[in-house]
C-alpha cells in the first residue's frame, strides 16, 4: 500500500533528544486528559516512555474507544492499528499515526482486491457458501470490511483457536469434522499469515494434508480445483517479516548454551520453530510467561526486539534473550519516533491534525462487524 509521509520541519529532525522530550511533555500537560497516546509492545523506548498505555493493537483500540474523553488520541503503532482504533472509537475522536508510512509488510500482503479476486475463483470451482473469511487483525480496513461482509470474523493471535471453532467446530483434536455440529463452513480462507493459521490448525488437530497455501499471485491460488475442495484451511501466502526470521537453528543454539533455559515463542513463527519451543502465544501471553518463570531463570524469546530488550531490562531477577543473534526490529514500527510524536502532538496544540487516519463509512461498517463478531466469540 502506498503512503506518503511528509518530511518533518527541520526543527524536529535536528532537535536533541532533551529538546524533544521537553515538547512533549509540554503538549501533554497542555492537553491533558483530551489526548491519549498508546503505545505497541514493540515500539522503540524513546516512544514508548510517553505511552498512557501499552498493549498490542486490538487491546489498543478497544481502550481508545473506551476513553470516550480522549478526542485526540496518537496511535504509536502502524497503519492497520490506527485504522481499527478509528473504527472503534465514536465520531468525536480523532486518530493520527505520527508518521504514514508505518506501514506493516503483511498486512500490505493481502490486498482487498486480491481478496476479492481469491473469492471469485473459488467460487468457480467450489461452494463459497461453505467457506468462513477468517482475517487476522494485521489487515487493512478493507479486508476486514470484506470478511465482514461474507460472514467471517477477525481473529487475533490470542483467539485464533477460538475463532477457527467458531468457523469450523472444535477441529479433530476435539473428536469432530470440519462442518459439523454448530460449525459456519467446511473450509476457512485464512488472511493474510500462513504461519498463524498453520500453527493453529496444528493446535487442533489437523494437518499439512488438510491445508493449502493460497499464492495471489498464481491462478486459482497455484492449487488445482481437487486441492482447493479437498482442503479445509486455505492459508494466504503472507508472513511476518520479523517471525519469519526466527529458525529452528536458532533454537539449537540457544539450548546448547542453556541447556535448561526456556523457549517462548509468537505463532507467527514458521511451523519447523513452534513445534520446538516450550511455549507458544501471542505478546500478551509472551509477557506474562516471562513474568511466571522462575527467579534465574533464562528465556529465549522468539518475537520482535524491542519487547525482548524491554521485558529483559524490567525483568531483573531473570535473563531474556531473543533468539536471533542477529536481532529483529519491526522495520515499520520503527518509523515512529519522538520527533514524529513530538510534531503531531505540537499540531494538537496548535488546533491541526496531522496524519489523520480515517476509514470511509461503509468500510468502517462492514469492518466492525467483523470485529464484533470475533469480539462475541468465546
Amino acid at each position: 500500500m502506498f503512503r506518503l509521509q511528509r518530511p518533518l520541519p527541520e526543527w524536529y529532525s535536528t532537535a536533541t533528544p532533551d529538546e524533544l522530550a521537553d515538547r512533549i511533555a509540554a503538549a501533554k500537560s497542555t492537553l491533558g486528559d483530551r489526548l491519549l497516546v498508546l503505545g505497541h509492545h514493540y515500539q522503540r523506548d524513546e516512544v514508548m516512555r510517553w505511552a498512557d498505555a501499552r498493549g498490542d493493537s486490538l487491546a489498543l483500540s478497544r481502550l481508545a474507544a473506551e476513553r470516550r474523553d480522549a478526542e485526540l488520541i496518537a496511535f504509536c503503532g502502524v497503519h492497520f492499528m490506527a485504522e481499527s482504533a478509528d473504527i472503534l472509537t465514536g465520531d468525536h475522536q480523532q486518530v493520527v499515526l505520527p508518521d504514514l508510512n508505518a506501514g506493516c509488510s503483511m498486512a500490505d500482503m493481502a490486498d482487498a482486491d486480491e481478496v476479492e479476486t481469491a473469492w471469485e475463483e473459488l467460487a468457480e470451482v467450489t461452494d463459497v457458501e461453505r467457506i468462513v473469511p477468517v482475517t487476522y487483525v494485521n489487515s487493512s480496513a478493507a479486508v476486514k470490511a470484506f470478511v465482514g461482509r461474507h460472514g467471517g470474523a477477525v481473529c487475533t493471535s490470542s483467539n485464533a483457536r477460538a475463532v477457527l471453532a467458531w468457523a469450523l467446530g472444535p477441529g479433530p483434536a476435539a473428536g469432530a469434522r470440519a462442518g459439523a455440529g454448530d460449525a459456519r463452513g467446511d473450509k476457512v480462507l485464512f488472511v493474510p499469515d500462513q504461519h498463524l493459521g498453520r500453527n493453529t490448525g496444528f493446535a487442533m488437530g489437523w494437518d499439512d494434508g488438510d491445508m493449502a497455501v493460497w499464492d495471489p499471485r498464481q491462478a486459482l491460488g497455484g492449487l488445482d480445483e481437487s486441492q482447493v475442495k479437498d482442503a479445509t484451511l486455505l492459508l494466504w501466502r503472507g508472513h511476518c517479516s520479523v517471525h519469519q526470521r526466527f529458525r529452528p537453528e536458532h533454537v539449537d543454539g540457544f539450548r546448547a548454551e542453556h541447556p535448561d533455559g526456556i523457549v517462548v515463542v509468537h505463532p507467527e513463527c514458521a511451523r519447523e520453530v513452534v513445534a520446538l519451543a516450550d511455549q507458544v502465544g501471542s505478546t500478551d501471553f509472551i509477557i506474562r510467561a516471562v513474568a511466571a518463570a522462575p527467579p534465574g531463570a533464562v528465556i529465549g524469546v522468539g518475537t520482535e526486539i524491542h519487547l525482548v530488550h524491554r521485558l529483559d531490562a524490567e525483568t531483573p531477577d531473570k535473563t531474556i534473550v531473543s533468539l536471533d543473534p542477529l536481532v529483529c526490529p519491526c522495520a515499520t514500527m520503527f518509523r515512529i519516533d519522538a520527533a514524529h510524536l513530538a510534531w503531531v502532538l505540537d499540531g494538537f496544540v496548535e488546533g491541526e491534525v496531522r496524519n489523520r487516519i480515517v476509514v470511509d463509512e461503509d468500510t468502517a461498517e462492514w469492518a466492525r462487524v467483523a470485529l464484533e463478531r470475533m469480539l462475541a466469540i468465546r
